[in-house]
């Protein structure tokens, strides 16, 4: 492939280059994955406005997101095990984020750590998403090193207490350790580029756990330890120890209904990230898409509301933004430019969705995002009604 000008370009060629365990991984949704096909296919059926005879000479997509000045309202979403797409894989991800102008945003199962991706960007400030664990002490530590690291937003998970059933991840036998079966041993001998970068890095195991937690130093001793740690009595409670110890920006992800929208509202936080999870966790909820304008409703502008799930294009952050979001964020996008080119890869996959979301804001006789509202959308797709329609031809 000599030309790519698109997300899909990227995601056929990482589909080449990257073990089918770990390409999987991402391209995966739970059960059905209707609901992670819904992420994407809602959009879809969201039409723009077509205007004319504007002037269009000076067009800015500049914003900000929790304060920050962003050169789109795009971030990069937390994905786990990043660094298995690609060898040092969150470090080169932030370098590109960096570059471009917008948030990167590290997970806490990442390969690379917090303190990995700090020294490879020079101390520039990112994200940290965090999950709360049983062991409430590594959580403690986990945010100081966070805060120590200079991040400047901490994005606390709710929607992973317990884990969706990914049909793909059980039949490749991904878990930590992954399962070196003779088949994946096979398929990962067919991607040498893949290999060649796995070996030359140290990296290649949970970062933010191996040697931060008592016990845990090796694959089979870190793998005893997550089984256990994911933590199903999480409340809003464990929500406000959060915020005494964090200080800086909170951003809570995972918010899918109105009501817990307010819950969100209420508990201090800045933002909220309508998600699902890219589809991964309960199958058959809503699209993030579909879910936000109510959440947008129950909040009222006392609160950031960002969206999550199924972006593929800068016509896609346009159509989240003119239904209220006032920051978007970018998982699989990402991930497909970093198993198709490493840090390039991000980088154009920065730059294609930017090019997408200029251009399309134009058309739609727009030269500011921050100008754009509900507006740009044709008065059928901006209704209440629109995503109840059974029909879904809004034409």
């Amino acid at each position: 492939m000599t030309v790519i000008t698109c997300i899909e370009d990227l995601r056929i060629l990482a589909r080449k280059r990257v073990p089918r365990m770990f390409y999987d991984y991402v391209d995966v949704g739970s059960w059905t994955e209707g609901t992670y096909r819904a992420n994407e296919r809602d959009f879809q059926r969201i039409l723009l406005r077509q205007r004319v005879a504007v002037n269009l000479a000076q067009r800015s997509t500049r914003s900000t997101m929790l304060g920050q000045e962003v050169a789109m309202p795009v971030a990069i979403a937390p994905t786990g095990l990043t660094g298995m797409q690609c060898a040092d894989g969150e470090i080169l991800a932030a370098r590109a984020a960096k570059a471009f102008g917008v948030p990167f945003t590290l997970s806490t199962v990442s390969i690379c750590s917090i303190e990995d991706v700090a020294e490879g960007t020079q101390g520039h400030p990112f994200w940290f998403q965090l999950y709360v664990m049983r062991d409430r002490g590594f959580v403690e530590r986990l945010v100081r090193r966070a805060y120590e690291a200079n991040c400047s937003a901490l994005v606390l998970t709710l929607d992973l207490q317990i884990s969706g059933q990914r049909h793909k991840d059980l039949k490749n036998g991904l878990s930590a350790p992954p399962r070196l079966t003779l088949r994946n041993l096979l398929d990962m001998a067919t991607k040498p580029r893949w290999g060649l970068g796995m070996l030359g890095t140290r990296r290649r195991t949970f970062g933010n756990i191996v040697g931060h937690v008592q016990g845990v130093e090796n694959m089979q001793s870190l793998a005893e330890w997550t089984a256990q740690q994911y933590d199903p009595t999480l409340s809003w409670d464990d929500v406000a120890w959060i915020r005494r110890l964090w200080d800086r920006k909170l951003v809570l992800k995972g918010i899918q209904d109105a009501e817990d929208a307010r819950h969100a509202l209420a508990s201090g936080a800045d933002a909220l990230v309508v998600s699902n999870h890219g589809g991964r966790q309960l199958d058959g909820a809503p699209s993030s898409i579909r879910a936000l304008p109510a959440i947008v409703q129950a909040v009222g502008g006392r609160m950031e509301v960002h969206m999550d799930g199924g972006i593929r294009s800068g016509q896609d952050v346009l159509k989240a933004l003119a239904l209220g979001a006032r920051g978007t964020y970018i998982g699989r996008s990402m991930l497909y430019g970093l198993g198709a080119l490493g840090e390039r890869g991000v980088q154009q996959a920065l730059q294609i969705i930017h090019k997408e979301l200029d251009l399309s804001m134009a058309f739609c006789g727009r030269t500011d995002i921050r100008e754009v509202d509900h507006s740009v959308l044709l008065p059928a797709d901006r209704s209440p009604s629109f995503f109840n329609d059974p029909q879904g031809d809004f034409a």
